[in-house]
C-alpha cells in the first residue's frame, strides 16, 4: 500500500512537472542540444486589446507592428487602418492617433484596402505598405503624399502578377525595401527619389532532392504539370541601427535546418549577402520536435526585431514561442507557448521592442503582450553589453549573478570564461570552458596559460635541462673510467 502510494506521488509530481512546461516554461539547450528549465527572462505586464485603447471598432487581424521612440503603431489590416498609441512611463499602451487615409498631391484623401505594414523614418515620414491598392504610400507627418512606390517597370521584373507589397523597411537615406506576395527574386530595391533600382537579397533555391531526381528523368509533358524550383519568399524584416536588414522565411525544407541550409533568419548587408554570425547551433528556433499539442512543425518565424546590442528576438508562429539570441548567434533563453493565457498566443504575427520591453501582435486573439524583463532576464542583457563594451570585470560579476539564478546556465559559464582570457586569469578561463566543454576559450586558455607558465618556470627548466646534460655527461666519463679500470 506504501509503495502505491509513492508511485502514486511521484506519477502526480511528474504529471505536474510536465504540465508547468506544457504551459510554456522558459528554458534553454545545452550543450547536448537538450531541453534545461531556466528563470523567467521576461513576465507578461498585461495584454491590450482594443476595449483597452477605447477604440470603438476591435482589432480585426492585425498583421504588424513598427515601434519608434515611445510610439507603437499597429496595423488593423481588415478594418483598413494604422492605431499610433503611446508607451508611457507606467509601462501602458495608450491611444494616440488613427490613421486610415493620406492626402495624395491632388489634395484628396486616399483610404486604405488591407493595409499590411508601416515604417517610420527619423524625419517622421512614413512608409506604408496598402497591400490590396498595390501601392507602398511615402507620407509626411501630416499624411500628405510624398511619393508612391507602385509595380515597377522593368525588364528584371515578371509582369502578369498582381503587386501585393506586405512588408517594408527604408534605411537612412530613404532607400526603401520591399517584400511583395509573389516576389521570389528577393526584397525590390527603390532609391530615396522612389525610383525601382532591382533586386536586393534573393534568396536561394529550395528544393525536395527526391524532386530533383524526378524532373531529370520525366518526360516534357510531366515536366510542364511540375512546379518550378523556385527560390522562397521572405516572410518578414527588420533593419538594425547600422542599416543592416535582419530577414526571416518560413519556406524551407526541415532537414536542411540543422545542417544550416534553410537560414530561416538572415543578415543582409549593402551586397545583399548573408552576414549572420553563427558560432553555436544554427538560429532556428526549437532544436527538437515532435508531435506534441499535435504541432509538429519546426519552428517558423513570422517576425524578428534587434535591439540596440545586437541581440535580435524572433518569434515562433508555430508553436508561440520567442527565441533571443546575441551576435553570435547563441541563445540566450526561450519562452512562450501556444494558448488563451497571458503570455501566451494562438498567431503570434509580429514582435517589437521599446528599450528592452517587447510587444506581441497575436493575429487570432486580436492583442498586444506587453512584457517587461525580470532580474534574471535583465542580468543577462547586461553581462551581454558589459563584454562587448570592454568591461571584463564587471561583465564577470554579472555572469556570477546569473549564475545564482541558473547554475546550469551555459553562457554565464562562457562569459566568465571569456571575462577571465581577457584578465588574463588563464587557468580560471580553462576551468570555467570545461565546465561546459567550450573548446574553442578552454584551447585559447590553454594556450595562453601554457606559455604563461613556460615563462614564469623557464629559470628553473633550463636549470634542470643544463643539470641533466652535465648529468650525462658526467655519467659517460664515469663509465668510461670504470671500464679502463677493469681492463687493468
Amino acid at each position: 500500500m506504501m509503495r502505491r502510494k509513492i508511485i502514486l506521488i511521484i506519477a502526480g509530481l511528474l504529471t505536474l512537472s510536465a504540465g508547468l512546461f506544457a504551459k510554456g516554461d522558459s528554458y534553454i539547450y545545452d550543450y547536448w542540444g537538450e531541453m534545461e528549465k531556466s528563470p523567467d527572462p521576461y513576465t507578461v505586464s498585461h495584454v491590450v486589446y482594443a476595449d483597452d485603447l477605447k477604440l470603438s471598432t476591435a482589432l480585426k487581424n492585425p498583421s504588424s507592428l513598427f515601434a519608434k521612440d515611445n510610439l507603437l503603431y499597429v496595423v488593423d489590416t481588415d478594418n483598413n487602418r494604422i492605431i499610433e498609441l503611446e508607451y508611457t512611463e507606467k509601462k501602458t499602451l495608450q491611444f494616440s492617433r488613427l490613421i486610415d487615409h493620406v492626402y495624395l498631391k491632388d489634395g484628396s484623401e486616399s483610404q486604405f484596402s488591407s493595409p499590411k505594414d508601416v515604417f517610420v523614418s527619423e524625419d517622421g515620414s512614413m512608409f506604408i505598405a496598402d497591400t490590396n491598392n498595390g501601392r507602398v504610400l511615402r507620407v509626411d507627418k501630416d499624411l500628405k503624399e510624398i511619393y508612391t512606390l507602385i509595380e515597377p517597370d522593368d525588364p528584371t521584373y515578371e509582369k502578369g502578377k498582381a503587386f501585393l507589397p506586405e512588408k517594408v523597411v527604408a534605411d537612412s537615406k530613404g532607400r526603401a525595401y520591399i517584400a511583395a506576395k509573389n516576389i521570389n527574386k528577393g526584397f525590390l530595391k527603390y532609391e530615396y527619389d522612389g525610383k525601382f533600382q532591382g533586386f536586393f537579397g534573393a534568396n536561394e533555391v529550395v528544393y525536395n532532392i527526391t524532386d530533383l531526381i524526378w524532373k531529370k528523368i520525366a518526360t516534357q509533358a510531366q515536366k510542364e504539370k511540375m512546379v518550378l524550383f523556385v527560390p522562397v519568399e521572405y516572410s518578414n524584416c527588420y533593419i538594425d541601427n547600422e542599416g543592416f536588414i535582419y530577414a526571416v522565411t518560413k519556406t524551407f525544407e526541415e532537414w536542411d535546418l540543422l545542417s544550416d541550409k534553410a537560414k530561416p533568419i538572415r543578415r543582409l548587408n549593402a551586397q545583399g549577402k548573408d552576414i549572420l554570425v553563427k558560432n553555436w547551433d544554427p538560429p532556428i528556433g526549437d532544436l527538437q520536435w515532435s508531435n506534441a499539442a499535435g504541432i509538429s512543425d519546426p519552428s517558423k518565424f513570422s517576425d524578428i526585431t534587434v535591439l540596440d546590442d545586437e541581440v535580435y528576438l524572433a518569434v515562433d508562429e508555430s508553436r508561440g514561442r520567442i527565441f533571443a539570441y546575441d551576435n553570435q548567434g547563441r541563445l540566450l533563453f526561450a519562452f512562450g507557448n501556444r494558448g488563451n493565457i497571458d503570455g501566451f498566443f494562438r498567431k503570434p504575427a509580429a514582435i517589437e521592442h521599446i528599450g528592452k520591453d517587447l510587444f506581441v501582435l497575436d493575429t487570432l486573439n486580436a492583442s498586444i503582450t506587453v512584457f517587461t524583463p525580470t532580474n534574471y532576464g535583465s542580468l543577462i542583457y547586461k553581462a551581454t553589453e558589459q563584454f562587448a563594451c570592454g568591461q571584463y570585470d564587471e561583465s564577470a560579476e554579472t555572469w556570477s549573478k546569473v549564475l545564482e539564478y541558473n547554475g546550469n546556465y551555459d553562457l554565464a559559464y562562457i562569459g566568465l570564461s571569456k571575462a577571465c582570457l581577457r584578465q588574463k586569469k588563464y587557468k580560471e578561463a580553462m576551468d570555467y570552458a570545461k565546465v561546459k566543454r567550450d573548446r574553442r576559450n578552454y584551447s585559447k586558455a590553454f594556450k595562453y596559460y601554457r606559455k604563461e607558465w613556460i615563462e614564469s618556470n623557464i629559470g628553473w627548466i633550463m636549470g634542470v635541462i643544463i643539470a641533466l646534460i652535465v648529468l650525462s655527461f658526467v655519467i659517460k666519463i664515469v663509465k668510461k673510467i670504470k671500464r679502463e679500470l677493469d681492463t687493468l
